[in-house]
């Protein structure tokens, strides 16, 4: 990639520059809104060399879980009985005394449910209704432990995935001290800066304000020079990087954006590491520049806090995350090679989760199709010698062609040379985790090796055509279903799911759905898949349905949104099924009344009839798709509405009171 030399930067920015922590007054560098994970990078944005630790990094094979992972699990399986034992016993499954059977069986894990969340991509909407969502799951939501709520389910649960959009929730919540959905909605620009501040979008950059110093001009520069100073380093960047540092502003509370905070910093974070909290991963495809069409068989990455690489035999090995940036060979580190750090970048890891959005700004060069005019993102007064410097950049990553994320050196060089087809490639280029169409991260919630119960699957996708366009359809169910039965799947099975056109006309797409219910069918199966809860984003009070290309939201439509997706995870507070938190605490128990042949309650049992994809199939060409919001719609209109109502919604939508004739207004 040419690079934008600094000279011609200060000459079309002026003192464009980047604004250090230090130019910040000290009572606000000191006073950030949330804790964040560490700044451990050893140079800022640019990886850089470092002393090896006395046993030097290394690939390892895919074969178990990771020694860091299998120690952290002893811990986070203890930390979940109590929250657990809340929920469950708030469930109130009739014939079942949760309580007593959690406190009989704490100690043994085979009668514990083992819970994970995956949060599907979508852009900005799957970070908006997947945060309804998880606030809806998180006790530290106001009254969402209240009857009709799922609040505890996000304490419970050990794994907590997202891919593109989920990923930048999932990322985003981690990376800031593993904070609540309620806490950012309910923070102001001025205590945390341009997190989530939607209305100002990543073209136009973050308002100037004293949180946050820079000015447009400014704001360009400092996304430039600091993609230029990875490359002076002496490592290739791509869209990606430009892309990334994009979103950091967006989604990390520090100084530009946190250019030193990496992924693998997580694995220090106090409650990461004391286990009260979920395990963050990530996940990305691989994907050589140019290719245009990812199959079911492509290679799924996955990024956690101690690794990255592939459970698929194509690769099976994982690399220290860490040192990833080393000049690894044959899955080792030679005694003349010095280790790296600061390559895994946090906002990196999660700009390669959604580099969907590259072709986007490659278009914004003009040498894409369409090519559309950058002006028309930026905001008006803008010179035209900015437009040049920003219009030239990306015309030099398009005439590369990389559209994808750059982890060059490839840590899987020399791996698993059969197999992998990367192996005699100094070069590893990855790129949106969806692209093969899984567009919700199921593939690390469903390895044998992590024996997961019950995922809950967050669907935000856009399969729906217009008019009802950007409603998902089960399309990444299907794909994930269909992976299943290729050779890639190497042993991890799926529940059977049906064809798109069923999703829509047995409404399976407008209401959550149990797949996998009967473990019967899976009796020739060497590994019993979990049950799936798939949660597809549907109206309740707001039309969810935003175009993944839309990229600036007033904060009254951020809100609505969010409070949508809420009442998507609650069915609306339990007002369309006064027993949904009883069948989904039946959903959770499901796997481990069967595995140990206990009787299920017979509530559950009218639940699983309710709820259980029976093997119904109807694939006739649907109507076209048109959902109306089942309560009264949200007035998004205002740009100045009080950020803080927002996550008033579990305290109006508790007042189940306010539901005349089947209809709940938002107060």
């Amino acid at each position: 990639m040419a690079k934008m030399r600094p000279e011609s930067l200060l000459l079309a920015l002026g003192a464009a520059g980047s604004a250090s922590a230090a130019s910040l007054p000290a009572i606000i560098a000191d006073n950030f809104f949330f804790k964040r994970a560490a700044a451990d990078a050893p140079n800022g944005y640019a990886p850089a060399p470092v002393d090896c630790p006395s046993t030097r990094p290394a690939i390892r094979s895919a074969s178990a879980l990771s020694p860091a992972e299998q120690s952290w699990l002893q811990d986070r399986r203890k930390n979940i009985i109590k929250p657990l034992r809340d929920f469950l016993t708030r469930a109130d499954i009739s014939g079942f005394d949760a309580g007593a059977y959690i406190d009989a069986n704490s100690k043994n894990s085979s009668r514990i449910p083992n819970i994970a969340i995956g949060v599907s991509g979508g852009g900005y909407r799957a970070l908006m209704n997947g945060a309804g969502v998880l606030a809806a799951f998180d006790s530290r939501t106001d009254n969402s432990t209240a009857k009709g709520h799922l609040g505890g389910l996000l304490q419970s649960a050990t794994y907590l995935s997202g891919l593109s959009g989920g990923g930048w929730l999932v990322g985003s919540l981690s990376l800031n001290n593993f904070t609540s959905v309620q806490a950012i909605v309910r923070s102001t620009p001025d205590k945390t800066g341009p997190l989530w501040q939607f209305q100002d979008s990543i073209f136009s950059g973050p308002a100037k304000g004293p949180m946050q110093p820079l000015s447009t001009v400014q704001y360009y520069g400092n996304l430039v020079s600091t993609v230029n100073s990875k490359e002076d380093a002496g490592f290739n960047t791509s869209i990606t990087d430009l892309w990334s540092r994009s979103l950091s502003f967006q989604l990390i509370v520090a100084p530009e954006g946190g250019p030193s905070i990496t992924w693998s910093s997580l694995q220090d974070d106090p409650d990461f590491t004391a286990a009260n909290v979920p395990m963050p991963i990530l996940v990305a495809d691989g994907r050589a520049p140019g290719e245009k069409v990812l199959s079911v068989n492509t290679t799924v990455f996955e990024f956690n806090p101690w690794e990255m690489g592939s459970w698929d035999p194509t690769v099976s090995g994982f690399a220290p995350l860490r040192y990833v940036g080393s000049n690894f060979s044959n899955g080792a580190l030679a005694r003349s090679e010095r280790c790296i750090r600061g390559f895994d970048n946090a906002a990196f890891v999660m700009g390669t989760s959604s580099s969907l959005f590259n072709q986007l700004l490659l278009n914004l060069g003009g040498n894409g199709t369409g090519g559309i005019n950058v002006s028309s993102f930026l905001p008006a007064g803008i010179s035209e010698s900015i437009l040049g410097v920003i219009q030239g950049f990306l015309g030099d990553l398009s005439s590369d062609d990389n559209d994808i994320a750059d982890w060059t050196p490839n840590p899987f060089f020399g791996w698993n040379n059969g197999s992998n087809p990367g192996a005699q490639s100094r070069r590893l280029t990855l790129v949106d985790g969806g692209e093969d169409l899984q567009n919700i991260p199921l593939q690390p919630l469903i390895h044998p090796a992590r024996a997961v119960d019950v995922v809950f699957a967050v669907d935000s996708s856009a399969d729906t055509p217009a008019p009802g366009a950007n409603w998902p359809n089960g399309t990444a169910m299907v794909a994930t279903y269909e992976r299943s039965l290729d050779g890639i799947a190497n042993g991890t099975t799926f529940p059977p799911v049906p064809d798109e056109n069923t999703f829509i006309n047995l409404g399976l797409n407008t209401r959550p759905t149990f797949f996998g219910c009967d473990v019967k069918n899976f009796s020739s199966s060497a590994h019993i898949p979990p049950l799936v809860v798939y949660v597809p984003n549907a109206p309740y009070i707001a039309f969810s349905n935003v175009s993944t290309f839309t990229f600036s939201y007033n904060i009254s439509q951020r809100n609505a949104i969010i409070d949508n997706g809420y009442l998507v995870a609650t069915r609306g507070n339990s007002t369309q099924d006064e027993q949904w938190p009883t069948c989904v605490g039946c959903a959770i128990m499901s796997r481990v009344w069967s595995r140990n042949n206990d009787k299920v309650p017979d509530v559950c049992n009218q639940c699983f009839k309710r709820y259980c994809w029976d093997g119904t199939r109807n694939s006739t060409q649907p109507t076209p798709y048109e959902p109306t919001p089942l309560f009264a719609t949200m007035d998004i209109s205002s740009q100045k509405k009080n950020a803080a109502a927002a996550v008033a919604m579990p305290r109006a939508l508790a007042v189940v009171g306010a539901v005349v004739a089947g209809f709940m207004v938002l107060l």
